[in-house]
């Protein structure tokens, strides 16, 4: 696939089949993902790969821990938007609640929707990505190239994926299950495997803000 195909044709995937991804294939992604660039090369970014039996303990253990109502405790601080991004991140909101059938006022199947997530949306590969805690806001940009190189290669090699927080929403279970240390910060996680083709969700595809609201031209 051409780069400029891939970097249209990318959006994430939020239904997959059960089929697992050949390790020979994982390893090929992480290859090619690596290649991201990063400042002065430092390459602060860490990934845990998991599948299989252990991917299965650890959904298990975060769905269990969401259904008791645990308050999340991400390593990074939460967002605070001002209003017109948060009417964008609203705006997509409903736009996928409708593809899903949905409704606003059905709260058990958003309950079970944002389950789904701390499953890794069914995924049968997931990605913890992680950077040393003492390094600064400058390594996140790093964190941000690397992780959209995981998507673009996954997209070349047949495969979906989705960048997630909800998996990494209880950083100490993510330690127990992975042997992830306390020296790591847990930035985000992500689902990772074939695309279901038949799955509604799969066809939503988030907006863009027009053009030129968003890039100042400066040409003369």
């Amino acid at each position: 696939m051409d780069v400029l195909e891939a970097i249209d044709a990318r959006k994430s995937v939020r239904a997959y089949l059960a089929d697992p991804v050949p390790e020979e294939t994982l390893r090929k992604l992480m290859e090619l993902a690596l290649r991201a660039p990063s400042w002065g090369n430092t390459q602060p970014w860490e990934v845990s790969v998991v599948a299989g039996k252990r991917q299965e303990a650890l959904k298990q253990a975060l769905v269990a821990e969401a259904q008791r109502g645990t308050p999340p405790g991400f390593d990074m601080p939460m967002p605070s938007f001002p209003e017109r991004y948060r009417e964008r991140s609203r705006d997509n909101g409903r736009r996928l609640y409708e593809v899903l059938g949905i409704a606003r006022e059905d709260r058990e199947a958003r309950v079970q929707f944002s389950l789904h997530m701390s499953r890794f949306f069914g995924a049968p590969v997931g990605l913890i990505i992680c950077i040393d805690r003492e390094l600064t806001a400058w390594s996140l940009i790093d964190v941000g190239l690397v992780m959209q190189t995981i998507m673009l290669a996954a997209l070349g090699l047949g495969l979906g994926a989705c960048p997630e927080a909800a998996v990494v929403s209880y950083p100490n279970i993510l330690r127990t299950h992975l042997g992830i240390p306390e020296s790591k910060q847990i930035v985000c996680g992500m689902a990772l495997g074939y695309p279901d083709p038949d799955a509604p969700v799969n066809r939503f595809r988030s907006p863009r803000q027009p053009l030129n609201e968003v890039v100042r031209w400066h040409l003369d």
